[in-house]
């Protein structure tokens, strides 16, 4: 079971009684798309569907079919200042009671989505890879830290998955179409092997490495060596999380390449903004 369904399935576990909220339609500007969905018990709620004036109403109506047992319920929002909210669109919930066709058909869909999620890689554990690695824990990705030592995948956050091997770039050919490469071990030869084999996937969404002017000019000297070609070298992202900031903390390292990562993902995905 994935981590979206097996924190799914220990909320149905906690609450005998939940409604479901779908927004069936969105017009306009809405905090969230079509299909978006949470669930709502008596005492907790699972998901979002945007926040705000907007999901406290639906939440409202979601408890009062629970209590009074009514099977379905429905809710057609204007944004405006009439609800506290000026998104200004417009937004159609469905409200149901999540029985047992309901809840098996959104385990489904949990396992569903957590399985196209796009992977992303960190070849790294030490501090800025731990701090990446919680970053990433909480986004919509798959993220997996990939390490030589054992030690160094210690501690990882929840829903972080771990690969030890000898042999890390083996993983980078083996990593699905679009996803984003994150290198930053404790060995600047073994960077460059990585990131070597980063670079000549094309479908790759991101490939980064952690480092310094001078790291990504001896990168590049060797990359030419070894057969590099300069359209794919301009695909590197070096140092990770731009050079705009020098704060060299990891925490803050990791929240500038979390960011950058997911725009990267976005804009692979075709979900950039015009």
């Amino acid at each position: 079971m994935t981590v979206l369904a097996k924190r799914l399935a220990a909320f149905f576990e906690a609450a005998p009684a939940a409604a479901l909220i779908s927004v069936a339609e969105a017009k306009g500007s809405t905090p969230r798309e079509a299909g978006a969905w949470m669930l709502v018990s008596p005492e907790k709620t699972f998901g979002t569907i945007g926040g705000g004036q907007l999901e406290f109403l639906a939440i409202a109506k979601a408890r009062e079919l629970i209590a009074e047992n009514i099977a379905t319920g429905a809710l057609n929002i204007p944004l405006g200042p009439e609800i506290g909210q000026c998104c200004g669109g417009r937004v159609a919930l469905d409200i149901r009671i999540a029985g047992e066709k309901e809840r098996a058909a959104l385990l489904r869909r949990a396992e569903a989505e957590d399985a196209a999620r796009p992977h992303v890689y960190l070849f790294g554990g030490g501090h800025v890879g731990h701090a990446l690695a919680a970053a990433l824990a909480l986004l919509p990705v798959r993220t997996v830290v990939v390490e030589t030592r054992t030690e160094a995948l210690e501690n990882m956050p929840e829903g972080v998955e771990t690969r030890l091997t000898a042999v890390p770039e083996e993983v980078v050919r083996s990593a699905p179409a679009g996803s984003a490469f994150v290198v930053l071990t404790h060995d600047h030869a073994l960077d460059f092997l990585i990131v070597g084999e980063a670079l000549a996937r094309d479908d790759a969404a991101y490939v980064g490495m952690i480092g310094s002017k001078t790291k990504k000019a001896t990168f590049k000297s060797w990359y030419f060596k070894n057969g590099g070609e300069e359209a794919r070298l301009a695909r590197l992202v070096t140092p990770i999380g731009g050079a705009d900031l020098r704060d060299k903390r990891p925490a803050v390292i990791a929240a500038l390449t979390a960011a950058e990562v997911m725009r990267a993902v976005a804009a692979s995905q075709g979900l950039a903004p015009d």
